[in-house]
């Protein structure tokens, strides 16, 4: 697997916030993404489970990311996340995004979290919209620190 670039400031990915996850995402042959990440006391909701926005956030992040490997730069149009099983605090996740269906202007994907037992906590699906190319170049200039990092 391919490792990909991270920013610096971005929550799920940035090297350098002090408050975010710190994720590192992969992509795969077949053009999925995957990264694992095991959350601390700090990221739970309800005493020992993970809050739901941060499950949300690596979610949007991965799908996104399987944008990102098709230098397709977009913006989450519509998110809707399916909570199958709590996603407990201090253990390893596994995470995987995958496109569904890809255009010229839209990408839909799906994002899924699963627990170490292989178990599907969590799903995703995702509708993404293509920017306007005045946009990018503007993002593309502010993404300074967008690195792979060994």
């Amino acid at each position: 697997m391919q490792k990909q670039p991270n920013s610096d400031y971005c929550f799920v990915c940035g090297r350098h916030n002090p408050i975010g996850l710190h994720l590192q995402f992969y992509l795969a042959d077949d053009g999925s993404v995957h990264a694992e990440y095991t959350p601390r006391r700090e990221h739970q909701g309800y005493p020992g489970v993970m809050h739901g926005g941060l499950i949300t956030a690596m979610l949007d992040e991965i799908i996104g990311r399987t944008a990102i490997a098709r230098n397709f730069w977009c913006m989450t149009a519509k998110l809707e996340v399916r909570f199958k099983k709590p996603v407990p605090i201090d253990a390893p996740l596994r995470l995987k995004g995958e496109i569904v269906r890809h255009d010229t202007r839209v990408l839909e994907g799906r994002g899924e979290i699963r627990l170490a037992d292989g178990t599907l906590a969590v799903e995703a699906f995702g509708t993404y919209v293509r920017i306007p190319d005045e946009q990018i170049a503007q993002f593309q200039d502010a993404l300074i620190g967008w690195r792979v990092d060994e």
